[in-house]
């Protein structure tokens, strides 16, 4: 590559990330996935648009994996444990049990309804039977859904990923099928290594930055991203889930009260856009629309079977034992999205050379295309009607920075719209001692607050605390901001002391 390719390669690539920029707009306003809108920039740029030529199906899967880490390094740093931790048990059945349902339930309709070979019909299975993280995480997250919804389709879609590829990857294989048992063993194999690693590095990972001092703040951003990629490469060397450990870690990491958090977290979702715009122009490249018409019934039977009865009937008896309520299994049924994760797994059987892959991953990008733009927009719709939301206060923002020399920390809190800071005196905040706010700024105007000062939404307060009353003084402002004035006194949070 000479310098002229170069900048040719830069002068197109920052046009298409600019037009993916705005799209973003426009898919926003339109209810449009952003998702469909990039595979519809990566259609028009290939061979049936503008004739780029591309057919690197190898290629697209390194990429895809490579951005699948990074997507799964942000949802997971934007996954909040105290949403997850109790959904843990249904997401962990779900991805498992509720995977292997919709597996045999998809590939017995593609072999006897569309008349695919059993080889085929099972990849087919296993591909559209894992929920994407992308897309789950983007579309949830506008929509507001009680905690256990959230953490549970959140924790799924990190966790499945992993199950799902190995079944893919076996079902690809030109040799016979390993024994069942023999697959079962290897899937809770792996998933105990990637859970392993995952676990380890994030605490590590964490316990290091909360206690070194980095001399500029954009290193955080660097360092928690670079941990999360350790803890995918970590666990792929060592034979187990990559995905999975990704996914673990980051999610200690988001809940471990890092310095610089915030900073962190829009660090990690401008990686995150950048590598879903990629993956998806990338997988729009790799597929030819004048070969998907052939495909386009095929998909829609199939997506049909797994929309309404596949993933409702894993959904429903995976969750008997937790005796969920039937709006919530609607629900969690509709939300089972998918995106590029499932287009990216078809591509392993192409590597692989599999008798039809090609026919395969038309009708899984077809089906994925289709059922994403029935499913994301209706998403809310189907919330409002089965009156399921979530009216709580809005959470606290707080940043930290650590003052090493100093032995305490900054701490930057943002009053949103709707937490009950607002009418809060400074004084009725209670903070422990060691803890005092030096700063208000209201309006584009900073000063120093009176114990009497009434703080307002809107409001970012200055909080300087030492290195022992440091976390205790963050629970009790998020435990005003959940409960009021009185959180503490009336079980609403930590006690009136921030202990």
């Amino acid at each position: 590559m000479t310098v002229h390719d170069l900048n040719q390669y830069l002068l197109a690539s920052s046009f298409v990330l600019l037009v993916a920029v705005a799209a973003v707009r426009l898919s926003s306003r339109s209810g449009l996935p952003s998702l469909l809108v990039y595979l519809g920039i990566g259609v028009a740029i290939g061979q049936d648009g503008l004739g780029l030529s591309f057919d690197d199906a190898q290629f697209t899967q390194v990429i895809g994996y490579a951005a699948l880490v990074v997507i799964l390094a942000e949802g997971g740093l934007g996954t909040k444990w105290k949403e997850v931790r109790p959904a843990l048990p249904m997401a962990a059945a779900l991805s498992t049990f509720g995977v292997a349902v919709s597996v045999g339930v998809t590939a017995t309709a593609a072999h006897y309804l569309v008349g695919l070979e059993w080889q085929q019909a099972l990849i087919i299975g296993a591909v559209v039977s894992s929920t994407d993280a992308a897309a789950v995480f983007s579309v949830l997250r506008k929509v507001p859904l009680p905690s256990r919804i959230i953490g549970t389709l959140e924790a799924e879609s990190g966790f499945n990923d992993a199950p799902v590829v190995i079944l893919v990857v076996a079902f690809s294989t030109t040799g016979p099928i390993e024994h069942w048992y023999v697959l079962l063993g290897e899937i809770t194999l792996e998933l105990a290594i990637g859970a392993a690693v995952g676990l380890a590095t994030g605490f590590l990972g964490a316990y290091g930055l909360r206690h070194v001092a980095l001399p500029a703040s954009g290193l955080y951003p660097i360092a928690v991203m670079a941990i999360a990629v350790l803890a995918y490469a970590g666990g792929a060397m060592l034979h187990g889930s990559g995905f999975l450990a990704v996914y673990l870690a980051s999610m200690v990491l988001g809940n471990s009260r890092l310095p610089h958090a915030p900073a962190t977290r829009g660090f990690a979702e401008g990686v995150g856009w950048i590598a879903q715009i990629g993956m998806f122009v990338l997988l729009g490249l790799l597929v030819t629309p004048s070969e998907l018409l052939d495909d386009a019934l095929p998909a829609i039977v199939i997506g049909l079977v797994l929309t309404v009865v596949a993933r409702p009937l894993s959904v429903h008896l995976t969750l008997l034992p937790f005796r969920v309520p039937w709006p919530e299994q609607v629900l969690m049924s509709w939300a089972g999205l998918r995106g590029a994760v499932p287009i990216i797994l078809a591509t392993i059987p192409m590597v692989a050379g599999i008798e039809g892959s090609e026919r395969a991953f038309n009708i899984v990008f077809v089906l994925v295309v289709v059922y994403t733009l029935i499913q994301g927009p209706t998403l809310p719709w189907l919330a409002k009607v089965l009156r399921l939301g979530n009216d709580d206060a809005a959470e606290l923002d707080i940043e930290s920075a650590p003052l090493e020399r100093l032995r305490g920390h900054l701490l930057s809190v943002a009053i949103p719209e709707k937490s009950r800071m607002h009418g809060v005196e400074i004084s009725e905040l209670r903070l422990p001692p060691g803890a005092a706010v030096t700063l208000v700024v209201r309006e584009g105007k900073s000063f120093v607050p009176l114990p009497a000062t009434v703080l307002r939404r809107g409001d970012e307060l200055l909080v300087v605390a030492t290195d022992p009353v440091r976390d205790a003084a963050e629970r009790r402002l998020r435990a005003v901001g959940q409960g009021g004035k009185l959180a503490g006194w009336l079980h609403t949070g930590s006690s009136p002391l921030g202990r």
